[in-house]
Formats: structure tokens, sequence, C-alpha cells
């Protein structure tokens, strides 16, 4: 239990580490067009996917125990320049992370990697560095990926 407890502490240090680089300046938000008013008035398809529906949904086709919404251990902090997640949910097989877009979780996904297997899908990174998530066979891992793929294909 104490080794699990330094791990999730260095676990935990690197992803600050990793945010507070971040710079939120780097990306200037856009005005929204007039195309996106006019979207709005169309009627509405399903929602974007979220961590939660992720994991809701790959629950479906793998046992997901223990689902825990850990967004703290992610989300930029207040006064922070750097970009954390959006939304972080951990299950004992794998953990999802939601980002604001897709290059954020792409540097998370590039630092993060160092300590394990990290892997992007668009706006979204699928973890096993927790500790029963490394029982996760390759295999499953390749066919969550794969899914979560199929879930946010436009």
């Amino acid at each position: 239990m104490h080794l699990y407890r330094i791990g999730l502490a260095a676990t935990l240090a690197a992803v600050a580490i990793t945010a507070a680089g971040c710079n939120s300046k780097d990306t200037p938000k856009a005005a929204p067009s007039s195309a996106s008013k006019t979207q709005s008035a169309a009627p509405k398809s399903s929602p974007a996917p979220t961590a939660r529906t992720i994991v809701t949904r790959l629950a479906d086709l793998y046992p997901l125990p223990n689902p825990t919404d850990n967004t703290g251990a992610c989300a930029a902090k207040k006064g922070s320049t750097g970009k954390g997640c959006v939304q972080l949910i951990t299950t004992d097989a794998v953990s999802v992370y939601e980002f604001g877009d897709a290059a954020t979780a792409a540097h998370w996904t590039k630092e993060m990697r160092k300590l394990g297997d990290w892997r992007q899908v668009g706006r979204f990174v699928l973890a096993w560095t927790a500790r029963d998530q490394k029982f996760t066979s390759k295999d499953a891992r390749a066919k969550m990926v794969a899914a979560v793929r199929k879930m946010t294909a436009s």
C-alpha cells in the first residue's frame, strides 16, 4: 500500500507539473461565427461524448469496476495558466481523460506516456497507469481505443 501511495503521489506531481507547463494563452479563442448561430437553430444531434459517457459505453463492452470521478487530480488549478483536463473518470481497468481540445490531449499524452501506457483519441486519452489497470490486457486496451474512436467519429 505504501508503494501505491508513492506511485500515486509521483503521478499526481507529474500531472501538476505538466498542467503548469501548458500555457492557455497559446490558443486564442475565436468569436462565434454566424454559421454556428445558424447551427444552433438546427435540430440537435446527440450531445458530444464526455469522459463519463465514454466509460458508461465502454462498460457495456468490458468490465469497468469502480468508476470514480477524479477530475480534481488533473483539472487546471485556480490561477494556473496551464490547461488541465475537463473530466477524468478512473476505473479499475482504465482511466478516461477528457480535454478541451486534441492539442491539449496530445501534450498530456506525450508527457504522461513517460509514466506508462497513454493513448490519445482526439480530445480523449485512455490511460493504464493506476494500480489495477496493469492487468488490462494489450488486446483489451486496443479494443477500447478502437471503440472510443468509433464513439467519437463524426
